[in-house]
């Protein structure tokens, strides 16, 4: 969650008030940083069925016990589960609204302009209809100038399967034919929506003047971890896409 987003309303769940909870933000960091789809009541349910088969025959008898004594603690734990999932949902949207109007300045090189304007808060002008978003979103081993190769994109003769990476994770926007490898998860646009979710809005083009902590301040983030990459770079594609595709 970004540091833009602390001025969020508070909305409630079960009676409570989920952005003032910390289980609803740290279900935020969880969403980002760990595990970005995770349906977390079950999770929550599973892991302490599975602690149990580890645990000794008495102490599982014990939680059993604790479970009668303590009525509704089951209904607890579902509902703990609840808000965690409802901070990482809430981080997913928002994420992807932030990046949705930062986005095209990161694309945009500096000290120049885009032929075709492309609005902040709308997700119009963008796609594989439009030249400078369709070039960052065309797969890795296709050429975008080829004029073939861009109308089948454009009119969907050519479908991208979900496992096909796009040109723009790439460092320099460049795809090695030899070696795949080469520059992945490297892309300068990639390191700046990283920096907008993880340590604040402000800190992509200079040192942070965010007021308030980051994400990597608030968790104890001490190392970017492969989810965390994944995450970003999945977020970023909804951004360089047009409502409709």
């Amino acid at each position: 969650m970004s540091s833009n987003s602390e001025g969020s309303s508070s909305q409630t769940v079960n009676g409570w008030k989920t952005t003032q909870d910390p289980l609803f933000h740290h279900g935020c960091h969880f969403g980002q940083a760990v595990h970005a789809f995770c349906n977390v009541p079950m999770l929550l349910t599973n892991g302490i069925i599975f602690l149990s088969f580890f645990s000794e025959r008495k102490e599982f008898v014990a939680f059993w016990e604790l479970l009668q004594v303590v009525p509704g603690l089951e209904e607890e734990v579902v509902k703990i589960g609840k808000l965690i999932q409802k901070g990482m949902n809430w981080a997913h949207a928002d994420d992807t609204k932030g990046m949705k109007g930062a986005i095209t300045n990161w694309i945009t090189p500096k000290g120049q302009s885009l032929s075709l304007h492309i609005p902040c808060n709308v997700k119009l002008g963008r796609g594989f209809n439009y030249e400078h978003t369709g070039a960052l979103l065309c797969p890795a081993g296709l050429d975008w100038t080829n004029i073939q190769t861009r109308t089948k994109l454009m009119n969907g003769e050519i479908q991208v399967p979900g496992d096909q990476w796009s040109v723009f994770l790439y460092a320099g926007y460049t795809y090695d034919l030899e070696d795949p490898w080469n520059g992945l998860l490297h892309s300068s646009l990639l390191v700046s929506a990283y920096k907008h979710v993880f340590t604040s809005p402000s800190s992509v083009d200079q040192e942070p003047k965010a007021t308030c902590s980051g994400n990597v301040d608030i968790h104890g983030m001490h190392c970017v971890t492969k989810a965390s990459i994944m995450y970003v770079a999945i977020r970023q594609i909804f951004p360089l896409y047009t409502a409709t595709e």
